[in-house]
């Protein structure tokens, strides 16, 4: 029996001429089946499907994938290759980004010459790229819980206080809104720190007079939020101030320039080109976003190097900065649904300048 969403692999066999897909991601396979445990193999074959687990978790997945018959294995690779083998499957498509080498070399021992197993890319990754209606809810719950959690510690972000209490407060708080949990290692990166595009909260403590960049995000039913404000404490250098404009004009040409069709390379130069035509290219140096979704990180990334195309349906972070380093630096970043004639910003703080000692 298939479920709605693996119907769409079936096209996925086809153009790969396979016989079964065997998934092993976790994510996948609560995008395709619904699962939500950490251990499980979804084999789709043409027509129908097999949920594969240990004996930790038969329960939950008879209750979580709907008609899809469940069975147990005792050791999960010798498992999927007994079922595959069984099934008369012969070319078999594998999750050539998550299954390790070693991994993929024990299958092929175990299988011998039963099974040909095929490393496929690109068209997995691309499985969940285009959000359903549903899904767009739950990044925007997401974005609404993390947005309520910052807007509680804001009067707490002071000179005195270090990057890693405010981390910390955050995290609370995101807890407290109704988070599952961060979406990543919350970076708090002030004053010269805002220098590091990954700098997570130290012990440093803020000073009058210094940007706080805070990167955060938490995971709602499964569904991520992320989301990078830059504030000022106090009167910042006129420099600052200026990288900061920058960086704010960046990220909303990008935004205005979102269209399904463009390619993601002709949207990262939106703001990449604007930067550099200000004397800062050599300064900001990462992608100007990626998808969001089950994973905070996910399909496309949006960079110099992509080599798709924006499409509807799309969740996207747009986030231009500037690092300058033994200075600073400026990241804002949104979460954007592409919609047929633009985006909608699913994200809810404001990120025009903010000085908080005002």
């Amino acid at each position: 029996m298939l479920s709605p969403r693996t119907t769409a692999v079936t096209a996925l066999l086809e153009s790969h001429d396979l016989d079964a897909m065997a998934f092993f991601n976790c994510f996948n396979l609560r995008y395709l089946c619904g699962f939500t445990g950490t251990d499980g193999v979804l084999v789709v074959k043409a027509g129908e499907s097999m949920f594969l687990t240990d004996s930790r978790y038969v329960t939950q997945a008879r209750a979580q994938v709907g008609r899809i018959p469940v069975g147990e294995y005792q050791t999960k690779l010798e498992g999927v290759t007994d079922n595959l083998v069984d099934a008369g499957a012969i070319r078999v498509g594998f999750e050539a980004d998550h299954l390790s080498f070693a991994q993929v070399e024990q299958l092929r021992k175990l299988a011998g010459s039963d099974l040909d197993w095929i490393p496929v890319g690109k068209p997995v990754q691309k499985l969940r790229v285009r959000k359903t209606p549903e899904e767009v809810n739950l990044l925007a719950d997401a974005a609404e819980l993390a947005a309520q959690a910052f807007r509680s510690i804001m009067t707490g972000i002071a000179p005195g206080r270090t990057e890693a209490e405010i981390a910390l407060d955050l995290e609370f708080a995101l807890r407290r809104v109704g988070g599952e949990e961060k979406a990543f290692d919350i970076i708090v990166a002030s004053g010269e720190r805002g220098s590091l595009p990954h700098g997570v909260a130290s012990q440093k403590q803020l000073a009058e007079g210094e940007l706080i960049t805070v990167d955060y995000g938490l995971r709602y039913k499964g569904y991520h939020s992320d989301e990078t404000v830059t504030l000022a404490l106090g009167n910042i250098s006129s420099n600052m101030r200026r990288i900061f404009d920058i960086v704010l004009d960046a990220h909303d040409l990008a935004i205005e320039k979102i269209r399904p069709g463009m390619k993601l390379t002709e949207l990262d130069a939106c703001a990449r080109d604007y930067i550099a035509g200000k004397g800062y290219g050599d300064y900001f140096g990462h992608g100007l976003g990626h998808g969001v979704g089950l994973e905070v990180h996910e399909y496309p990334a949006v960079s110099p190097r992509a080599e798709d195309t924006v499409e509807e349906g799309m969740v996207l972070t747009i986030e231009p900065g500037i690092y300058i380093p033994d200075e600073g630096g400026v990241r804002i970043e949104d979460m954007v649904y592409v919609t047929a004639d633009g985006c909608r910003i699913l994200t809810q703080l404001p990120k025009s300048f903010c000085n908080l000692l005002q």
